[in-house]
């Protein structure tokens, strides 16, 4: 209410205020031009007299017979009452006056401000007080060349009258004035209520609250297109910005989720929008806690992106349409490798991706030392066959026995062989396609039966008994065929290399919410501590050349350590303290 009070009073004064100059303005105006014009009627009444005067005195020729007594007889021809009449030669000596009998003892009236002004004009006026009789006159004075011919009227009430402005203009004007103050009243104070609404919904728009209808009586002017523009406006940017929000929250929702760390900077590299990932990646490739985005500048692993900015700052400006400036380039912390990229807009703005390639980093170092690996490891059996084959070939005088005995090395290093590529894929797929298993939840003693069933000749041959103490209600959501796996190659692991006559257990030794944990062991020799944490590394043997006699591929743990994981479990391995080798594992329930 208070603002609508002085937005009123503001636009009422200054409306006041200027029709009240013009008002004025116009009084003094019109106050001047009446006063003028009724001084010009009393000066041409004045005229005409001293117009009389000068043609009786030509007439009579009074001038040059200086009998200005006879002027007298013009009191009678007058036509206003109390007229003075006077005559002045140009020395201001009075040669005659109407009003003083002995006007030739008057002073000179040269200086008088009418005679002056009638010298240097022609005729001139003034109001004052006679000094010779004593009264106030109105004095008109007419240059006629040899004398002066000075006429006057008494400055008397009906002079006084005469010479004043009718009134009825001033009221007339001062009628005008109060309708047009009471038509300005009514005028701003709809103008401002308007406004105000326009104030109020302005405030609630700001605020973004609810907004009412913006009514008002200018409906079909030029206030009432204004309202409806500011009402379509306001609805469009409304819109706009509801719609921008939405796709803001929606971006900012996805780099949330993102895998990888993203900021964006201003030129004046201020963060302008930065996700969770890149603080936690900067602080891992820095090694200090930081929660400010713009640290990245100080981080020595970043130096080549200042530089990279640095010099596109001095680039002149690109022309429109060029391919977006870009740095890109990989580094390694702490046995992590991240990939950075930082891409300058056209703006100067720039975005700083960081991505953590370790998986793909590691699993592209892996698969090197993989190819390598498996030529090295095919290279043995192949020349086995070859050279069974050869010897065969070459020589076909040799004994059947001794044939049949090539011939039978021969298809073991060809099985050999074969169950190398079946692990080779069977890893492979492990890592590299491991959604294309199908889960599903299955009980876990029948997977374990069936894989000693298959072993059973073997074990038979070692005396291996194996002990299993995994109850029927445990159930784990996995693939049949890679837990098959886990227990078969932990299973051969000891039938191969844990010697004869010894004990297996598997055993479930706790659960929570969410996993079993499982224990496997054997009562063999165990092995020995320097060898225990590279056992799951692919091809890693302990004794090289008893697990060739065994005929082991070197990739049975490597399988078990990738399927646990890929059951979203871990797995270890220890020597026990009564002898024997010991793995700890653990399966999700869900």
């Amino acid at each position: 209410m208070i603002v609508q009070r002085t937005f009123r009073k503001s636009i009422f004064l200054n409306f006041f205020i200027i029709f009240s100059i013009f008002t004025v303005s116009v009084l003094l105006y019109q106050y001047d031009r009446e006063k003028d014009y009724r001084i010009k009627q009393l000066e041409l009444t004045l005229d005409n007299v001293s117009e009389v005067a000068h043609r009786y005195i030509e007439h009579r020729n009074i001038f040059d017979s200086g009998d200005f007594r006879s002027l007298d007889t013009l009191k009678s021809l007058i036509p206003i009452s109390n007229t003075r009449l006077t005559v002045l030669n140009y020395s201001g000596e009075v040669l005659y006056d109407s009003f003083v009998p002995e006007y030739s003892k008057l002073e000179n009236h040269l200086s008088r401000q009418e005679v002056q002004q009638s010298l240097k004009e022609g005729r001139g006026s003034s109001i004052r007080l006679s000094s010779s009789t004593n009264q106030e006159f109105y004095y008109y004075a007419k240059d006629y060349k040899n004398y002066i011919i000075r006429s006057a009227a008494i400055y008397n009430i009906e002079i006084k009258n005469f010479l004043k402005t009718e009134r009825i203009f001033l009221l007339f004007a001062l009628f005008l004035f109060v309708l047009m103050w009471v038509l300005l009243h009514f005028t701003t104070l709809r103008l401002s209520e308007f406004i105000v609404k326009l104030k109020d919904f302005a405030l609630k728009a700001g605020n973004n609250e609810d907004i009412e209808v913006l009514d008002s009586d200018f409906k079909d002017n030029e206030l009432g297109i204004i309202r409806k523009q500011i009402i379509q406006i306001y609805d469009n940017l409304k819109k706009t910005k509801d719609e921008l929000t939405i796709e803001q929250e929606k971006l900012y929702d996805h780099l949330q989720v993102l895998d990888e760390g993203i900021a964006i900077f201003s030129p004046q590299r201020n963060k302008i929008l930065a996700n969770s990932h890149f603080i936690q990646f900067i602080n891992i490739i820095s090694e200090a806690s930081t929660i400010t985005a713009e640290n990245i500048f100080q981080i020595p692993e970043f130096e080549r992106v200042v530089n990279f900015l640095d010099h596109q700052i001095r680039k002149q400006e690109q022309p429109a349409g060029k391919e977006l400036s870009q740095l890109l380039y990989n580094i390694e912390k702490n046995e992590k490798y991240f990939q950075i990229k930082c891409i300058v807009f056209s703006d100067e703005s720039f975005e700083i991706m960081i991505s953590d390639i370790t998986r793909p980093e590691r699993r592209r170092l892996l698969k090197q030392q993989l190819t390598s690996n498996i030529a090295h490891e095919l290279k043995t059996p192949l020349a086995s066959i070859k050279g069974y084959l050869e010897t065969i070939l070459n020589n076909p005088s040799i004994p059947a026995e001794k044939q049949t005995y090539f011939m039978e090395k021969a298809f073991a290093q060809s099985e050999r062989l074969t169950d190398l590529l079946n692990d080779i894929s069977l890893l492979n797929n492990i890592e590299d396609a491991g959604e294309l298993f199908e889960f599903k939840q299955l009980p876990l003693r029948p997977v374990i039966r069936d894989v000693i069933e298959n072993l059973r000749v073997r074990m038979t041959q070692k005396h291996i008994n194996c002990h299993v103490e995994v109850g029927s209600e445990v159930t784990i959501n996995g693939n049949e065929s890679l837990l098959f796996s886990v227990f078969q190659n932990l299973l051969e692991n000891s039938i191969n290399y844990a010697g004869e006559n010894i004990t297996v257990l598997i055993s479930k030794y706790l659960e929570d919410e969410k996993y079993y944990y499982f224990k496997y062991s054997d009562s063999g020799p165990g092995i020995s501590e320097e060898h225990l944490p590279r056992i799951f590394e692919r091809f890693y043997r302990v004794d090289y050349g008893r697990s060739r006699e065994t005929g082991g591929t070197g990739l049975g743990l490597s399988i078990v350590k990738n399927a646990v994981l890929l059951h979203k479990g871990e797995i270890s391995a220890r020597n026990k303290a009564e002898g024997g080798l010991e793995f700890l594992f653990s399966l999700s329930k869900k």
